[in-house]
């Protein structure tokens, strides 16, 4: 089932979210719900709390990524496999000098902006049968991770702009929250007028 996409500016995608377990009501049902979801917004990722959910748990499939020819074969290869369910992910270090990486998110259509992040993370995190995974990231692997975690941790990527971008914004999130923006998926927008 496609479920719609929270818009900018709904409280839940500021929550940090809880963590969960294998008794979780319906994981698999919603997990699938989320896949669905993503791929029917041509997204490469999709956190709970954009459907609503503020919960520790965020599904990857990066493999569009590895179509860009100007990327390394090594970073191709890896990309073309990066398809996962994340649960109770945590970051445990992040290493490396900042390089910066034009990103987007569902909830925040038609804004495109670079965000500066660490190119080498290593992570824990449980899969969908919450067997625990100890890994290193690198590259954009590394960086879609970092994104869909901020989603769980209620961080954006607009939180990470400076002042000056975020001023200059600020009006095009306002009217994203009210739902003056059009996107070709489902969303739910928290401050659309009613009968309008």
């Amino acid at each position: 089932m496609i479920l719609p996409i929270i818009a900018y500016g709904d409280p839940v995608l500021r929550k940090v979210g809880t963590e969960i377990d294998k008794d979780y009501p319906k994981l698999e049902t919603l997990i699938a719900n989320m896949k669905e979801t993503m791929y029917n917004a041509s997204g490469v990722g999709l956190a709970a709390p954009q459907i609503g959910l503020a919960i520790r748990l965020f599904i990857i499939d990066a493999s569009p990524f590895a179509e860009d020819e100007d990327l390394s074969d090594e970073d191709r290869a890896t990309l073309k496999t990066f398809n996962r369910v994340f649960i109770n992910a945590q970051i445990v270090k992040e290493e490396g000098e900042e390089w910066s990486f034009n990103e987007g998110c569902l909830s925040i259509p038609d804004v495109r902006e670079d965000v500066s992040r660490q190119p080498k993370i290593t992570i824990e995190y449980q899969d969908e049968d919450f067997n625990t995974h100890t890994e290193v990231l690198e590259g954009l692997a590394a960086r879609v991770f970092q994104h869909e975690y901020d989603h769980i941790e209620g961080i954006l990527f607009t939180d990470k702009l400076s002042t000056l971008r975020k001023r200059l914004l600020k009006k095009r999130l306002e009217n994203i929250s009210k739902g003056k923006v059009n996107a070709d998926y489902r969303m739910r927008f928290p401050n659309l007028k009613k009968g309008k």
